[in-house]
């Protein structure tokens, strides 16, 4: 039974430290590599499985089910080390030589073995069991063995000797690599000569905890590297996108937002009072006058100062809602939060200013102020065109205002 423990730790500490690999994930996100290693591991299970039997049938003299999971043991193993190579070949993921040649032995020892498992049904070339139920290691037992250690000792030097000439990560995951291959193949050594105890296991344990130490969590270092790298790439993306939108998004004469962006405010509106969720909203509606005068008699960068005075002089009235300048002289504000409340007290102290302005000949915007009624208002337009109304009647007083101060 003690020889039994052994494969049964070997097989709970294979599940626990390699629980993230074996369990089931999406598999476009999973590299050829992993899913090499991840059948590499349940090979190595079923090893363990096989061995933790073996251990227990053998002490309670079965031999007929002994001799049965003797067959599946050596099946096991021989999948274990062609699964190994397929891994190794595929985490290189270089076609070279040795991967060439690691790829050929591979087949080769997995054929050689079961070939030896069907002629050891005939001819004990494998192992047998004597009269009293004891357990005899044939020469193809030490034949299989001795082509394993090649094989480790091979993969190890090879990859040592690429570690010593690399530097960080891939240093490292060479090392362990080669490391494993060591660790496997003295444990190798020792099965063979001590037949009856589980040191092939105790190999694949330490040595799938190494890889898991170093290899796995080094790729997950890698993986998190890569996610910090997209997540920044999209952050600098929506920047990107954030400056590119402000820019198509704002008028630049004046810095307020432009027609674009009011048609995609108007559009919003529209949508909510289709579905019926706006309760209040109001808009005014303005006009520069004498603006096609002072581009004719003073010139168009006069004309540029005076669009940029009006458009200071409404965002700092209406300093908590949206302005758009939705024409060469024509700017649109939507009133929101406490400008809405305090429409009125704000939009008579800003017709005093105008006023004031026609007196000092200062910069003169005609404005119309109106209101949204959820009750009869079908849509934007509807508001829209009273605002509009009423600005060009302010327009009109505003002219009468002037004439009589200049008469």
């Amino acid at each position: 039974m003690t020889y039994s423990s052994f494969g049964i730790l070997a097989l709970l500490i294979n599940i626990i430290i390699n629980y993230d690999v074996l369990k089931k994930n999406n598999p476009d996100n999973i590299t050829l590599a992993r899913r090499s290693y991840r059948n590499f591991l349940i090979g190595v299970m079923i090893y363990y499985v096989t061995d933790a039997f073996w251990g227990v049938l053998y002490a309670m003299h079965l031999i007929q089910l002994v001799y049965a999971d003797t067959v599946i043991y050596f099946v096991a193993m021989a999948f274990c080390v062609f699964l190994w190579t397929r891994y190794v070949i595929a985490y290189l993921n270089d076609k070279n030589k040795f991967t060439s040649i690691l790829r050929y032995i591979g087949w080769l020892f997995l054929i050689f073995e079961l070939v030896a498992i069907v002629i050891n049904f005939f001819t004990p070339v494998l192992f047998h069991f004597d009269e009293l139920g004891s357990y005899h290691a044939g020469k193809a037992r030490y034949w299989t063995l001795l082509i394993q250690i090649m094989m480790f000792i091979g993969t190890s030097v090879h990859m040592l000797s690429v570690a010593v000439k690399a530097q960080g990560r891939i240093k490292l995951r060479y090392s362990t690599i080669g490391l494993f291959g060591i660790v496997i193949t003295v444990f190798i050594i020792v099965q063979t000569f001590y037949p009856l105890l589980p040191f092939y296991a105790i190999g694949y344990m330490l040595g799938t905890c190494l890889l898991h130490t170093f290899v796995l969590e080094d790729e997950k270092a890698d993986k998190r590297a890569e996610l910090e790298n997209l997540i920044k790439k999209e952050k600098l993306q929506e920047q990107e996108l954030g400056s590119t939108r402000l820019l198509a998004y704002t008028d630049s004469l004046t810095g307020v937002k432009n027609k674009h962006a009011y048609l995609e405010a108007v559009r919003a509106l529209e949508q909510r009072i289709t579905a019926k969720t706006l309760e209040n909203f109001a808009l005014i509606m303005f006009d520069l006058n004498g603006l096609k005068r002072i581009n004719d008699t003073k010139g168009h960068e006069a004309g540029d100062d005076y669009i940029k005075a009006a458009c200071s002089l409404i965002c700092n009235q209406f300093k908590r809602s949206p302005v758009y300048r939705i024409g060469g002289d024509e700017f649109v504000v939507f009133l929101e939060g406490e400008d809405f409340n305090n429409r009125e007290v704000l939009f008579e102290s800003f017709e005093r200013t105008i006023e004031n302005n026609v007196q000092n000949d200062m910069v003169v915007i005609s404005a119309g102020l109106e209101l949204f009624n959820p009750q009869e208002d079908k849509n934007y337009r509807d508001v829209f065109e009273r605002a509009d109304k009423k600005m060009y009647e302010r327009k009109s007083d505003l002219k009468t205002i002037s004439k009589q101060h200049h008469s």
